[in-house]
C-alpha cells in the first residue's frame, strides 16, 4: 500500500469531506481516506502510487487538487463548484 497525501481547495464544511471522501473512494484501490477541513489535506491508502485520477476526479467536483509531495506545497485556491455553501 501507498500513502497518497494531496491538497485540496474549496472544502468549507462537513458536506465537503462527505463529498471529498465519496469521490475517491469510487476509485479502484483507494481506503483509509482521512480528510483534514481545517488544513485542506487529505491523507489516503492506495494499492500504488497512481494519483492523477485522485486528482482528476476531485478537480471534476469541484475540489481544485495537487499532490502533496512534501507537506510545503500551498492548498489550491478555490474556484467556483465544489460545496454549495461556499
Amino acid at each position: 500500500m501507498s500513502q497518497i497525501n494531496l491538497n485540496v481547495g474549496g472544502m468549507t464544511c462537513g458536506s465537503c469531506v462527505k463529498h471529498v471522501t465519496k469521490a475517491l473512494e469510487s476509485l479502484e484501490g483507494v481506503s483509509d481516506i482521512n480528510v483534514d477541513l481545517q488544513s485542506g489535506k487529505v491523507h489516503l491508502q492506495r494499492r500504488s502510487f497512481k494519483s492523477d485520477d485522485l486528482i482528476h476526479a476531485l478537480n471534476e467536483e469541484g475540489y481544485p487538487s495537487s499532490l502533496d509531495l512534501d507537506g510545503s506545497i500551498q492548498t489550491p485556491q478555490k474556484k467556483s463548484g465544489g460545496c454549495c455553501c461556499g
